[in-house]
Order: structure tokens, then sequence, then C-alpha cells
């Protein structure tokens, strides 16, 4: 048969069989927190409010004009402008500290996160309430079916400890009910082991305080303590309707992991990075002071004169030497996450030599773009990781059970958390003359 083609250059493209993995998301929190539709809602706005029911399930959230439209903070800061009962002005101001941790993720450099609504601001929420449903995908429970979150925060966990009363004053925060459902939420990241809890202490804590509160969360040498990051003091901000006031961190340092993954990298520790849209920190910290949270695992927020605010610490609170880093945990669960969500091909394929070989290719190539942008030790790549699937750890009694093995090992950078100079001044020696 002819060929119909007239003469010229014709391109075929073939698939090269080369199986590639993705780098799976490290950069988005999950805030939960207070929320309520306002009486002031515009009805004609362009974007609406989410409805009650929509704010309870997870939403992903691309801006912080987005937010401000689809969870009422206009409305709601009016309303408060306007409040003169005591007990309405404790339920307006309870849903503010999860607007003012998603404008402070943004401002330091997120680009989306999820937000996991609470609509009854004016009571408690139980740690059972927290933990939420699976099957109605609310709580912490809801996050389980979003693979891209990796930072779990809650805001208003310390409003969320006792009902609103009133009073004049705001009621004081409940630490025991606080420690019970920071309980849930640990839980929810050790099980889900793709996820870091970042922790807020209770309001108004001077550092012998808060050492003392971190010396009640679980214990260090748990395996939750390798998912918990605590940081210290809180911050005051310029408010999101413009009225000052102290917030918890943990939204400002969620924007901090995110900046610091888009600009260097997971591997980077997410410190020595200035903390934007903050005003002041509620205590200013000595070092020796800052010394003794940090041998507590808790990560310290300073201001350094000519500098700003800064980020100054990046651990979880593990006193395994595994575990210690913030960056190496999170890393970690990046290099797992990539592996488990890009090999899935290899579900029902033949187990034999091909499969284990194109399975070796992938990680091995993964690993070494990885080492190249200086994620691992090693003056070569056979230093920074090795990956083995073969005869050795795939017997024929592995095979027969339907099972592929694939060991991989990792040498991870530790951050240069404490650089040591020595000055030695050596006399001058006088020259002889002739």
């Amino acid at each position: 048969m002819p060929n119909p083609n007239p003469p010229g250059v014709f391109v075929k493209e073939l698939p090269g069989g080369v199986r590639l993995i993705a780098g799976a998301s490290t950069s988005v929190p999950a805030f939960l927190g207070y929320t309520k539709a306002s009486a002031k809602d515009d009805p004609k706005a362009t974007t609406q409010p989410f409805t009650e029911a929509e704010r309870e399930v997870p939403q992903k959230i691309r801006s912080w004009q987005e937010f401000a439209a689809r969870y009422s903070v206009k409305g709601i800061t009016e309303e408060l402008a306007e409040a003169t009962e005591p007990a309405t002005i404790h339920v307006l101001e309870r849903c503010l500290p999860l607007a003012e941790a998603v404008h402070g993720f943004f401002a330091n450099g997120g680009s989306a996160c999820y937000v996991v609504g609470f609509t009854s601001p004016q009571t408690a929420v139980s740690p059972e309430a927290l933990t939420g449903d699976a099957g109605a995908r609310t709580g912490l429970a809801g996050l389980e079916t979003v693979p891209e979150v990796s930072m779990v925060a809650v805001p208003s966990l310390w409003d969320m400890t006792a009902n609103v009363s009133e009073e004049k004053e705001t009621p004081a925060p409940d630490q025991a009910e606080g420690l019970s459902r920071m309980a849930e939420v640990l839980k929810h990241c050790t099980e889900q082991r793709d996820r870091l809890a970042i922790l807020d202490p209770p309001p108004g804590q001077n550092p012998g305080e808060a050492v003392t509160f971190a010396g009640k969360l679980d214990s260090p040498d748990s395996d939750a303590a390798a998912f918990t990051t605590l940081y210290y003091p809180w911050l005051k901000v310029a408010g999101v309707d413009t009225v000052e006031r102290t917030v918890p961190p943990c939204g400002h340092v969620a924007g901090v992991w995110a900046r610091t993954d888009a600009e260097r990298g997971v591997f980077k520790a997410p410190a020595n990075q200035n903390l934007r849209g903050a005003l002041s920190l509620e205590t200013a910290l000595t070092d020796d002071q800052h010394g003794e949270l940090n041998e507590k695992g808790v990560n310290c927020l300073r201001a350094f004169p000519d500098r700003g605010l800064l980020v100054w610490g990046a651990r979880t609170r593990s006193t395994a030497s595994d575990w210690r880093y913030l960056n190496v945990r999170r890393l970690v669960s990046f290099f797992s996450d990539s592996i488990h969500e890009s090999t899935t091909w290899a579900v029902f394929e033949p187990n034999d030599e091909r499969l284990r070989a194109t399975l070796r290719h992938s990680v091995g190539s993964f690993l070494t773009d990885q080492w190249r942008q200086g994620a691992l030790m090693g003056r070569t790549s056979e230093e920074a990781f090795y990956v083995i699937c073969d005869d050795t750890n795939n017997p024929t009694e592995t095979m027969d059970e339907g099972k592929v093995i694939c060991d991989i090992g990792i040498a991870p950078v530790r951050p240069a958390e404490f650089i040591h100079f020595t000055i030695t001044q050596t006399a001058g020696q006088v020259g002889g003359t002739t």
C-alpha cells in the first residue's frame, strides 16, 4: 500500500516507559476554628458566603480575599463594632482567631489552605466534636480524605475549652480541657503520618509557664512527639478589622513553612525567617529564657535589632535524634508520600525483575534529584541514599504472597542549629633586622 503522506518531516510520539515520581504537597495547612454567617452579609455580592453546612466540611481556600468573602469577615467585624452585649461581643470575637490565622498564612507566603469550621461560637467544642465524623467529613476526621494537607492548626483551640458567658471579661481558657483537644490533633497527625501539628500554648503565659505547659504535652519519647511543634509567644497584629489584638502564632508560622518550601525546599529548616504581618511579640525573650524553652522543644519567636521578628527555632518535641528536627520529619514524610502516590501503578503488575528494576530506577532517580537540590548529605549519591529492590529482599516466599519490597535508606541534611566560633588572638612577633 503506498504511503499517503507527502514528502516532508513527520514526528511520532511514543511513550518512553519511564515511571517518574512527582513531589507530594508539603505546603498546605488545615485550619480548624469558629466561624458563623453574618446578618450583614451582602445578598448581592458576587461571591456568596458558605452556608453553615458548607463551613463544617473542609473547604479549599486560595487567597485571603476568598476567605474573607466566603467566611463573612466583613459582616462579622461590622457586627462586632456595633455590639454592646458582652455575650454577643465574645461570640463575634471567637470568629476572629481563625480569620487572623488565615490572614497571617497568606501574608507570609502561603498559597492555599483548607478550612474546617465550627458554627456555634457560643459553645465549647468537646474533644469528640473536634475529632468529628469521617462520614459527614466534619472535624479532624474530615481531613482524612484530603491528602494535600501537610500541617494542622487549631487557632480557636483555647476558646473551644469554655462556653461564652454573660460576664464582661473573656472566659479564661481551661488548660486541662485544651490539652485534651490537643491530644486529638496529635492523634490525627500521628495516624496520618503525613502532616504535623502546629500548636499554640495558652495566651498570656510567661516563659516559665510556657516551659511548664510544654511538659504537660505527650512525652518527648512518644511517637506523637515527632509530629508535634509548639511555638511561643503569641503575636500582636493590626487585626483584620484594624483593631490591634493578640493572636496565636500558628497561622503566621504555617505561612513561613510554605514560604521556605517554595524558596528553598522542604529540607530547609523553616527558621531564621521574618514574620510578616505581625507588629510585635506578646513576650520578649532573653537568651537564657530561649535556651530553656528550646531544650523543651518549644520553637521561639524572637525580635532582633534591625532584623524584625524572626522564627528562631525548628524542632519537633521529640528527643529522638532521628526526629528532633522539624525539617527532617517533614522531609521523610514528603519522600514517603511522593513515593507512595507515584508508585500505585505497580499494583497488579507482573511481579518479576522488570518490575523491581523499574521501581529501583524510579525511586533512585527521584532521590538523586533531591540529593542534587541539597536535601541529602553525601559527596556522592551512593553516600546520600540506597535503594534495594532485588532478589535479596524479595525471595520466592515474598513473591508468592504477592508482595514486592523496596528498602530505601536516606541521609537527610540536619540544620546547623548551633554555630560555634573559636577566636584566638596571636601576639605579633618582631621580625629580626640585619
